[in-house]
């Protein structure tokens, strides 16, 4: 009676934990970007996702275009936060600065790490790669293939576009890991979440089993990878040098040297934690990344 009792407890604990997660947030309204809503397994739920396209989507029925896959960082996803960022990458689409691209905004939670949660509350790695993506291509004129695709993050994010990218390397042309972490092997330091941040995600999120942590790690990720990752993988890894994540950013540079994994590492000066000052210090050397990384569908 009390193992009944205690299994009931558990899937009670486990059911509303899946009800008090956010799938479906708010309408965006803002020119070229739209909420979409997918139906997703993985979260026994509609999720929604921020979808940016181009003028010229409109324009060219026929015309097929890579996208960008951005991750968002801890605190969650919002039309704001996805709308700034689409402005910023629409006015260089029409400048002629980048190829014109889809964006994909996909919601991690405020702290989802952008993996599978260890209790199976929560899967985002699985919604993604087998969810979203596959949506994405069916529903709007993507390039659906290895070479048509980007993804990038900025903190957390960019933990999960280093893992997802690392570990799917099939699927993107481009990693971007922009002010990301946790980075490191083991979790037993978190700069700017601090003891009881990082001991909240290591038991809401990891379970409070470290090996399960670090078999999620882009650290493991990328030695249990290599040799798939060295094979036309584009990398690139900024970070401020102001930015509490710092020191770990370093450490996986030289892991990565040491792997034998080709990237770019760039460390801009008086750079705190933040995307928008990372972008704009990055200024015009942020759009080569895009150009090369797409090389492949805009040279046909």
């Amino acid at each position: 009676m009390k193992a009944v009792l205690f299994c009931l407890l558990i899937s009670f604990s486990t059911l509303q934990a899946q009800q008090n997660h956010v799938w479906v947030l708010p309408e965006a309204n803002v020119p070229r970007l739209e909420r979409v809503l997918f139906n997703s397994k993985a979260a026994a739920q509609p999720v929604s996702c921020y979808i940016f396209t181009p003028e010229s989507y409109d324009t060219n029925k026929e015309q097929r275009f890579p996208v960008l896959y951005w991750l968002h960082g801890s605190g969650g996803s919002s039309p704001g936060s996805a709308a700034q960022v689409a402005q910023r990458y629409g006015e260089a689409m029409r400048a002629g600065k980048i190829p014109p691209m889809i964006m994909v905004f996909p919601n991690g939670l405020p702290m989802g790490m952008w993996c599978d949660w260890k209790d199976g509350s929560v899967k985002l790695e699985t919604m993604i790669i087998e969810e979203l993506i596959p949506h994405i291509d069916q529903h709007f004129r993507t390039l659906a293939k290895r070479d048509g695709r980007i993804i990038e993050g900025f903190s957390m994010g960019g933990y999960g576009a280093a893992r997802l990218g690392f570990k799917y390397p099939q699927l993107f042309a481009a990693v971007s890991l922009l002010g990301a972490g946790p980075l490191q092997p083991d979790f037993n330091e978190a700069p700017r979440a601090g003891p009881r941040g990082r001991d909240q995600v290591l038991s809401t999120v990891f379970g409070g089993d470290m090996a399960y942590y670090r078999a999620q790690s882009p650290w493991l990720i990328a030695e249990q990878n290599a040799e798939k990752i060295r094979s036309g993988l584009l990398i690139r890894q900024i970070i401020g040098d102001r930015d509490e994540t710092l020191g770990f950013n370093r450490e996986f540079k030289q892991h990565l040297d040491a792997l034998k994994i080709p990237h770019t590492y760039r460390q801009l000066p008086n750079i705190p934690h933040n995307p928008n000052l990372v972008l704009d210090t990055l200024g015009e050397l942020n759009w080569s990344f895009y150009k090369a990384a797409l090389k492949a569908t805009t040279s046909k």
